[in-house]
């Protein structure tokens, strides 16, 4: 009897505890300063596109978005996918349906871009999906697309060493992160911060890795959230059709 009842009070314990980590996760992930989407790269769809078949860049939401609905296919959510330079090509690696359309850039510069470590998101052609830092990245040939930014903003579980927590260094600031269970989690922030808060918030929801995008320009699409952001002038964007 006595066994019984220890049984059953560390099930309620474990329950509740449970419950609280849930509730804590998702009060995380659902900060009020940031717009987030939270992505099953095995079962959504998920692409990153430059051009059309004209050789045209789609540049927003809005132009792709259009191309779309011409194959059939509902954006869902779409966003910025990475750095890029005055002619729209991308600033760093961009691979894309498995072709390499540009290389790896390790080099050191100026800017955010440079701000070492700086990474790489890419997704396999088994959907599974992985953020490293970019002297990590190997192309062993199964990578049907990746995009190259920087700075990394959490690496193995801790924020930058770069970042300080009192920075006035304010921006829009827009990245991408990967969660426990090796969902993508999208998040741009809804009005200026520092990157040692935009870092923090990745951390708190889980992510070992996640990786800048970029900032002030930064557009996020997400009809589901009512915030339909559809201007733009990029490089690389990333979209969830159906």
């Amino acid at each position: 009897m006595i066994k019984k009842r220890i049984l059953l009070f560390l099930l309620v314990i474990s329950t509740i505890s449970f419950g609280f980590f849930h509730q804590s996760r998702k009060f995380e992930i659902n900060d009020e300063r940031f717009i987030s989407y939270c992505v099953n790269s095995k079962k959504q769809n998920i692409e990153f596109y430059l051009k059309n078949e004209n050789n045209e860049n789609f540049k927003n939401a809005q132009n792709l978005k259009l191309w779309l609905k011409t194959k059939n296919k509902e954006l869902l959510f779409a966003t910025n996918g990475g750095m890029y330079k005055k002619d729209n090509s991308p600033q760093g690696l961009y691979i894309e349906n498995k072709i390499e359309k540009v290389k790896i850039d390790t080099t050191n510069g100026n800017g955010n871009f440079y701000l070492k470590p700086n990474g790489i998101f890419y997704i396999t052609t088994n959907k599974s999906s992985f953020i490293c830092k970019s002297n990590e990245f190997v192309n062993n040939g199964n990578i049907k697309f990746a995009t190259q930014s920087g700075p990394m903003l959490v690496i193995n579980g801790e924020i930058h060493s770069a970042f300080k927590k009192e920075s006035t260094n304010f921006n829009i600031r827009n990245g991408v992160g990967i969660l426990p269970n090796g969902e993508i989690i999208f998040a741009m922030s809804k009005k200026e911060i520092n990157f040692y808060e935009f870092a923090e918030y990745f951390k708190k929801t889980g992510c070992k890795n996640a990786l800048y995008l970029d900032g002030f320009v930064s557009r996020t699409y997400l009809p589901e959230k009512k915030w339909e952001q559809t201007d733009g002038n990029f490089g690389v964007l990333i979209g969830i059709t159906k």
